[in-house]
């Protein structure tokens, strides 16, 4: 079972690494009938509030997620996408219900780090201590590295060392390692240059729709969502809205969740 990630211990990125290392599958101890209501489904959330002190950033926020879909988070700055994530791993406290289907795995990237450069662990430590969590083997951390177009010779380094996108790229294999059913990728393109976005995207997409991986992505690319995305939810302090991108993205409804005019460019030969 999920556990809360104790933000009093360490930093912010051993934080992350002791999410990604300990047990990440829901157990089997849903009875029928939570089965039965999830159907196809592998997430609900009802009713779902997250406050900081007196401060409310999410407010009965209702949606689910199909088995094997794509859904886009995107707001504002501040609107609570990230806080969203860390209510459904159990990071946070949070009030309402959140439902995952039995036996899920998850795979969690969060947002680009900024870490010490003397930190003394590589990015083989990662790897090596995923490996042996997930009991899986070497030739899974080797695959989960094509995946994401990072040379083993980057390995020897230290993770203080890295640049952004290789780092961001090093956490997206350490999330893919144990199969996960479910990967929740915060930004995952920071600090990826345009030609390691297009791949990593493209990476993304061929695991939700060749491998029904379900994928929830924080991004501000809109291109991006509008292209790989199955359903949208808007988050905004006024109100918020699910749908597909075509329903979702349209001028109207970006400027009421944006509060200002939001464009956004469709590749020729990549419309929907």
């Amino acid at each position: 079972m999920l556990r809360r990630a104790d933000e009093d211990q360490g930093s912010e990125t051993a934080a992350i690494v002791r999410l990604n290392l300990m047990p990440t599958e829901v157990p089997e101890r849903q009875t029928s009938s939570q089965e039965a209501v999830l159907g196809d489904s592998v997430l609900e959330v009802n009713r779902l509030t997250v406050s900081f002190d007196h401060t409310v950033i999410l407010a009965d926020l209702n949606f689910t997620v199909a088995r094997g879909a794509s859904l886009a988070v995107i707001g504002p700055n501040g609107s609570g996408k990230t806080v969203l994530f860390r209510a459904l791993i159990g990071a946070i406290p949070y009030k309402g219900t959140i439902r995952w289907a039995p036996g899920t795995r998850f795979g969690y990237v969060p947002q680009k780090l900024d870490i010490e450069r003397d930190l003394p662990i590589t990015g083989r430590d990662l790897l090596r201590a995923k490996l042996t969590i997930a009991g899986a083997r070497k030739e899974d951390a080797l695959h989960a590295l094509e995946r994401v177009d990072l040379r083993k010779e980057v390995l020897v380094q230290p993770i203080g060392s890295m640049s952004g996108g290789q780092f961001q790229r090093l956490l997206v294999a350490f999330a893919l390692i144990g199969k996960p059913d479910v990967l929740l990728l915060d930004e995952p393109a920071a600090g990826v240059d345009a030609p390691g976005q297009q791949a990593l995207s493209a990476a993304i997409s061929r695991l939700q729709k060749e491998e029904r991986v379900t994928t929830l992505l924080i991004s501000h690319d809109l291109s991006v969502v509008y292209r790989y995305a199955s359903s949208v939810l808007c988050l905004s302090r006024e109100r918020t809205c699910l749908g597909s991108p075509e329903v979702v993205l349209t001028p109207e409804r970006l400027s009421e969740i944006y509060g200002t005019p939001i464009g956004f460019h469709i590749h020729d030969g990549h419309g929907r």
